[in-house]
């Protein structure tokens, strides 16, 4: 790149995406430049995977220690220190954000911890100094932000996955609008901790767009973890209840009112493209600000990119690093590739969690005449001298002309790990025959993987 510019490359938002591709490119000897206006890592290693997996952690061990009595166990005096807990947890997310740091810097990346936004397509301005730096590409790899309706009356009052992490004590009563999956995770994180938790979604089932009998299980087992579950309807309003312990008092637009103390908002996330100014970029902005992009992370200016949750294709962690491993291999390595989004394995850190990869059964009905559909549900081992009550579920979707199998679903104890595995199975075209062929690893929950034989027919279709 000319010596014109300042950098080579320079990247706007040092999550998990952009670290990838600059620190791979400064690798390659390139100029980088970085600016990040709140912390090295991003959402996933700040306010998001990381010190979320950490709360899941820990409002399991109050279902583990009552577990442990069917196995001979006698526990006393145990009790949860939420600030302890949360120092904890700080401590190891600003080591982790500290090695993302000490990568960038041992790569050759100049760090600038500030805001950066456009002057043009080649020019950036730093809020804080006030510097202007300029750069043969820019990779704009800001991420998403928590979404939360500005016409809500009283939605000043509530939080969202951002400021969760950070309450100084635990809830009396937490109510959360929303039933995607943060909601979910987060529901089952604080009812496990010991706070009434109340959970008010707008459609019928959580989990939109997951396959249905995720959704029915993962909805059952809010419930069953004591999650109070309020479908087919939203928040009117949130105002002031009067009482000091739970001020907050939430109508909803089926009649109903709730008080808490703390209420959040997990209704979805939104492009983090706000007051980036890409219109002086003449950067194209798509739906909710989402950077338009091609299959190679380009917008419409020939050196200016864009990937990770910004883009709004998929929002999850290691797709945004493989978007960026991409771009590093195709710009300065003489490697060209692209992400293939078909078949991303996924999980949910629910309790029980859950691990999926491919289609669910709609979309495998709706792409294909003939679906032949393979179901069990079963007690886990651990659960026959416990007392626990929880099932785990898995599905195999397959395609019944060559018996490829098309979507693996899985809720129950360590599904997010065996998913991993699968995934790579379903990625290389495994079929119904090659699972049947496979030795089962006994006793194990995934061995039920390879032991399905009967296909499942719904009580409608033999009525």
């Amino acid at each position: 790149m000319a010596d014109e510019y300042d950098f080579d490359l320079f990247v706007i938002g040092a999550g998990s995406g952009g670290v990838r591709a600059g620190r791979l490119a400064a690798l390659a000897g390139q100029r980088v430049g970085m600016a990040e206006e709140y912390r090295i890592g991003g959402t996933c290693v700040i306010r998001g995977c990381v010190p979320k997996k950490f709360m899941v952690y820990a409002s399991q061990f109050k279902k583990t220690f009552e577990a442990a009595k069917g196995f001979g166990w006698s526990m006393d005096n145990i009790r949860f220190d939420w600030p302890r807990f949360q120092h904890a947890m700080s401590a190891e997310v600003d080591r982790l954000s500290g090695i993302y740091m000490r990568n960038l810097a041992n790569a050759g990346v100049e760090v600038i911890e500030e805001r950066a936004e456009f002057v043009d397509d080649h020019t950036l301005r730093l809020i804080k100094s006030g510097r202007e730096v300029t750069a043969g590409r820019i990779l704009i790899a800001t991420g998403g932000a928590p979404w939360r309706p500005d016409d809500l009356p009283g939605v000043e009052r509530t939080i969202t996955s951002n400021e969760i992490f950070h309450l100084k004590e635990l809830p009396r009563h937490l109510v959360i609008a929303g039933g995607g999956y943060i909601a979910c995770e987060f529901a089952h994180v604080f009812s496990g901790l010991g706070v009434e938790t109340c959970l008010v979604y707008r459609g019928e089932t959580v989990l939109n767009g997951f396959d249905f009998d995720i959704r029915t299980e993962v909805h059952e087992g809010l419930k069953r973890a004591g999650v109070r579950v309020i479908t087919h309807t939203i928040f009117e309003s949130i105002e002031d209840s009067g009482d000091p312990d739970l001020p907050h008092k939430i109508k909803l637009e089926n009649g109903d009112e709730i008080t808490a103390d703390v209420v959040m908002m997990a209704v979805g996330r939104e492009p983090a493209t706000h007051g980036l100014n890409c219109e002086a970029a003449g950067v194209e902005l798509g739906k909710r600000g989402a950077v338009i992009v091609d299959e190679h992370s380009r917008t419409n200016k020939e050196h200016i990119f864009a990937l990770g949750d910004v883009i709004n294709k998929v929002q999850l962690t290691p797709v945004a690093i493989r978007e960026g491993h991409a771009l590093a291999d195709t710009l300065y390595n003489d490697n060209p590739w692209t992400f293939e989004y078909d078949n991303i394995a996924t999980a949910v850190f629910t309790q029980p969690e859950v691990g999926t990869v491919g289609m669910s059964e709609a979309e495998a009905r709706a792409a294909h005449t003939d679906i032949d559909i393979y179901k069990t549900r079963f007690k886990p081992m651990k659960s026959a001298l416990s007392g626990d009550d929880t099932r785990t579920m898995m599905k195999l979707v397959v395609r019944a002309s060559d018996e490829k199998i098309l979507g693996v679903h899985m809720v129950g104890p360590d599904s997010a790990e065996m998913i991993q595995a699968i995934g790579i199975a379903v990625k290389k075209g495994v079929t119904k025959s090659d699972f049947d062929r496979t030795c089962a690893v006994h006793p194990t929950a995934a061995e039920e993987l390879v032991t399905m034989r009967q296909k499942f027919i719904p009580e409608a279709a033999t009525a």
